[in-house]
């Protein structure tokens, strides 16, 4: 479905909550909005961890949903909103915490995700949606809401703002006047989601970036009891000596890290996204995911794509005959990259690019 207007909405809400990898997808949409509707009033419902990320952007009202209060995030929500209009809604998020918050927009015109990908109810609370896309790249999913809008994708652009003390803080914890390989080794620990490579591959991994280009590798990652106890283990590992900012940097100071990286190298995961949408090259491990879909937006060739002889492994088919996005549930799967492999994509992410 696509509607066009005649004059620009005035007010327009935005609801992306979650997660960090998501809220950077959305990017490139608020761009696009911001481009042909320079004079419109956004507001963003977001996650409180989320708005870290995008706070400084300009132009933007932001409205935290803070998921960790419960039903008390919606009532206040809905408390907040109780003498609001909007013109429209682009409720960017299928799921039912989202579709909950979106009954507190009062707003003529709801605009969702098709049915097919309309989860956690969305498709009763919207009046519009994007067009069907079975096998879509997440950002492009996105995209899909401005051009049922009738607006034409421009460049597309991230435009994150990094504050100038997450910059000057990040310089002092860095290694000086020597280029610098970014490893964020894990990606968010969930059950049966194996999308972390071993700890001496990595390991390896940092070793030949000394040996070969002269590169210190940098470990970023949060600070949970498993992701530090993680980069221990690549420490401990490597032979060459690592810089370990694991669970030392702000949201803000990881992405200044990111932006003055040579490479990152990354799961499934968040920092992966925020790399890209820096202009970081980043070197994707997939192997339980497809990267087709959930796998860093530019350069596509850079990333280790595991996920075909993974998905034949596991269920005896082709990529082609499963449902698209389904994930391989078996914790063996990552072994399934080699390290040259990674070493190779390394190679091409550090040869200049033709102009």
């Amino acid at each position: 479905m696509t509607k066009s207007f005649s004059h620009p909405p005035a007010k327009l809400c935005l609801l992306r909550l979650s997660a960090i990898g998501d809220v950077s997808h959305v990017l490139p949409t608020l761009r696009t909005l911001q481009h042909h509707w320079p004079e419109a009033e956004i507001t963003w419902i977001i996650g409180k961890t989320e708005l870290a990320l995008v706070r400084d952007i300009a132009g933007i009202e932001f409205i935290v949903y803070d998921k960790s209060q419960g039903w008390r995030a919606l009532f206040n929500l809905v408390r907040l909103l109780r003498h609001r209009r909007f013109d429209l809604l682009l409720n960017m998020q299928a799921s039912l915490r989202a579709t909950l918050a979106s009954l507190a927009v009062h707003t003529p015109l709801r605009l969702g995700f098709d049915r097919a990908r309309a989860r956690g109810l969305q498709w009763l609370t919207t009046n519009m949606t994007i067009n069907p896309s079975p096998c879509q790249h997440v950002l492009d999913s996105f995209l899909a809401f401005p051009q049922a809008l009738g607006l034409e994708i421009p460049e597309i652009r991230w435009d994150i703002p990094i504050p100038e003390e997450a910059c000057n803080k990040v310089k002092e914890l860095l290694p000086k006047q020597q280029p610098f390989l970014v490893i964020n080794p894990c990606s968010s620990l969930r059950a049966r989601n194996y999308r972390n490579w071993s700890p001496l591959s990595y390991a390896r991994i940092a070793d030949n970036a000394s040996e070969k280009y002269g590169m210190v590798t940098v470990l970023t990652g949060g600070p949970s009891p498993y992701e530090m106890a993680y980069a221990e283990e690549i420490t401990r590992a490597a032979r060459t000596n690592l810089f370990n900012l694991v669970g030392r940097t702000s949201l803000n100071e990881l992405l200044a890290v990111l932006s003055l990286a040579r490479v990152t190298i990354a799961p499934d995961t968040g920092p992966a996204h925020l790399a890209n949408a820096v202009g970081t090259p980043v070197v994707g491990l997939y192997a339980t995911s497809n990267p087709e879909r959930t796998g860093p937006y530019l350069r596509r060739e850079l990333t280790v794509n595991a996920y075909p002889r993974a998905v034949q492994a596991e269920f005896g088919k082709p990529v082609e005959l499963i449902p698209w996005g389904r994930r391989v549930r078996n914790p063996n799967a990552m072994d399934l990259i080699s390290t040259d492999e990674v070493l190779e994509k390394l190679a091409m992410a550090l040869t200049p690019q033709r102009a």
